[in-house]
């Protein structure tokens, strides 16, 4: 009942303007980072172990910017799921397509790291080309069907579970169709090998490398930045990685990691870093959390 009532709460909230929805996004941020323990503590946790040259209160600035952030894009996502194409095109600007129409027509990755507006990225694409994307089920069940529906009204976009393994997303780069991969995140032993992120070895997922060198697929970066003050958001294709894959799968998903990291910098206010990054160590390395 509870997530019937916020997802109604969140139609409404569609029909006002950005800066008004981005003011109380900020204020829900807020009332989250004060209320969140759990999460809170893992975003302090990830930033101490991430950005130790920061002094403690900081980390904390920092980390109630994150809580605005991750809720402000939250909030937002009401238009990605309820507004008109005409909106989300205004809401979500696209730069650097010369770097994208480069290398469209062959097998091709779009590496998005886990910045807060990576669904406002996905959407926006969706509008343009036809493309694929990983898709995890959300334990609730009514979010979840609604996060589905909102993520697929354009019919542009086909999700695939973790679960179907590489060789869907495999075939759809080889029909041309680009790869939205989001692959820095904690899952698990799985296809992982450590590796630095933030000088931190790191539980990392190899599928960039492996899925580049399976499909000869070029690897183009895909980042979203959200703008200040109910702006928006911008897409920003960087250009595609040149002498990728290289010598080895370690080498490059290390190359990938020093990449996040450079990304993270320019913007650590909008990084994810209320998740576990770190929740798998290596052997005998005692949980962080």
């Amino acid at each position: 009942m509870l997530t019937r009532v916020a997802l109604a709460l969140m139609w409404l909230l569609r029909l006002l303007p950005l800066p008004a929805l981005a003011a109380i996004g900020n204020g829900f941020g807020t009332l989250l980072y004060a209320f969140g323990r759990e999460r809170r503590r893992v975003c302090l946790i990830n930033l101490a172990r991430c950005l130790p040259e920061l002094a403690a209160d900081e980390r904390d600035a920092l980390a109630r910017r994150h809580f605005q952030a991750f809720a402000r894009t939250f909030l937002e996502r009401a238009i990605l799921w309820w507004g008109s194409p005409a909106r989300i095109r205004r809401l979500v600007r696209i730069e650097g397509m010369e770097h994208f129409d480069a290398v469209r027509g062959g097998p091709l990755i779009l590496l998005a790291p886990h910045f807060v507006g990576l669904d406002m990225a996905g959407a926006r694409l969706a509008l343009e080309f036809d493309m694929v994307s990983i898709y995890s089920r959300q334990k609730n069940a009514v979010f979840d069907a609604v996060l589905y529906a909102g993520r697929m009204r354009f019919g542009r976009l086909t999700l695939l579970s973790r679960q179907d393994g590489v060789r869907p997303a495999l075939r759809a780069m080889q029909a041309g169709r680009p790869f939205y991969y989001l692959p820095d995140m904690d899952y698990g032993q799985r296809d992982t090998i450590f590796v630095p992120f933030f000088g931190v070895d790191a539980a990392t997922i190899t599928g960039v490398s492996r899925l580049a060198r399976l499909a000869g697929a070029r690897v183009l970066p895909c980042v979203t930045r959200m703008l200040p003050g109910g702006e928006g958001y911008v897409v920003r294709f960087l250009p595609a990685w040149e002498n990728y894959p290289g010598a080895s799968i370690e080498a490059d998903t290390r190359r990938m990691n020093a990449f996040i990291e450079e990304q993270v910098r320019q913007m650590p206010e909008q990084y994810l870093w209320v998740h576990k990054r770190f929740k798998t160590r290596p052997p005998g390395e005692p949980s962080w959390y």
